[in-house]
């Protein structure tokens, strides 16, 4: 699949093998500087539209869809942040990243922070946000349900495109092009938007094993939170900032979708890290 991105620049989708999975991936031009990409959710790769170029001129981008999630095989033993936190590092290892930024909203930044925690020195930034992280959870209505509820049969007989529609919903000053919008609302057909759901399940018993670890790390940490964000309040990137030693946080004006919603802002504070990081082992 090709997509021309909202700057003009064509975006191809590709497919790799990673540990027996089936992984959909776009990657930019080569670059002495690597980063990955986290797919959020449930959206897909196509989520970094807007930064893809900003970003693109700085580092080799490597943009992912994760396991179960946007176009990508799903595994079930994944669907869990400690779990993904351990696949992020085989990705970057598959895609022969030594030392790479690591840009993972949403579902992504329980993981990164895990892989970050688990393999200290391997990762070399984080950009997070807008992702559950707060003991005890602190979560907008509607994702809180898809977290607690006793069993997730209620969902199974609802249109998986009326979740995604609704979920997209928490776009606020964005309207989707209609190829982007489709690559996400397809990539959560059958049960795969149900299924997903596994890995927010696991918040409750896995956020206090990584809550106890956030002390310990020492990686520079960019929080991205939108202040419009009903669905994973700020108060998430609060709870990260008072704990990261090496963490910045900044609250925009944006809804759930930071990246999306104001991508001048996500990119510049994205740029700012890397930077400020490279600039530390000169």
């Amino acid at each position: 699949m090709v997509v021309s991105i909202s700057s003009g620049t064509a975006v191809k989708t590709q497919f790799r093998d990673v540990d027996g999975l089936s992984i959909r991936y776009a990657e930019s031009e080569p670059r002495q500087v690597d980063a990955l990409l986290l797919s959020p959710w449930p959206e897909s790769l196509f989520a970094f539209d807007r930064v893809w170029s900003k970003l693109a001129e700085h580092a080799h981008l490597v943009a992912v869809d994760l396991p179960g999630y946007g176009h990508t095989e799903r595994r079930d033993d994944l669907l869990s942040p400690q779990a993904m936190g351990d696949f992020v590092i085989r990705l970057a290892d598959a895609f022969g990243m030594e030392n790479p930024h690591v840009v993972g909203p949403d579902v992504g930044t329980a993981a990164s922070l895990f892989a970050a925690a688990r393999h200290p020195g391997r990762l070399r930034t984080l950009v997070v946000g807008s992702g559950g992280t707060t003991v005890p959870l602190v979560l907008g209505d509607v994702l809180n349900d898809w977290v607690t509820t006793p069993s997730l049969d209620k969902f199974r007989g609802v249109d998986p495109r009326e979740i995604v529609a609704g979920a997209l919903a928490g776009l606020v000053f964005y309207q989707l092009p209609d190829a982007i919008r489709e690559d996400y609302l397809s990539g959560y057909e059958g049960d795969r938007m149900v299924e997903s759901m596994h890995y927010v399940r696991r918040y409750p018993e896995e956020l206090p094993v990584l809550r106890d670890l956030l002390p310990s790390m020492r990686i520079p940490v960019q929080i991205i939170s939108g202040g419009r964000d009903y669905n994973v309040p700020p108060v998430n990137g609060y709870f990260l900032a008072d704990r990261l030693p090496s963490s910045k946080h900044d609250v925009i004006n944006a809804g759930h979708f930071t990246w999306e919603d104001d991508p001048d802002d996500y990119a510049r504070l994205t740029l700012e890290l890397w930077r400020q990081a490279e600039e530390a082992v000169k």
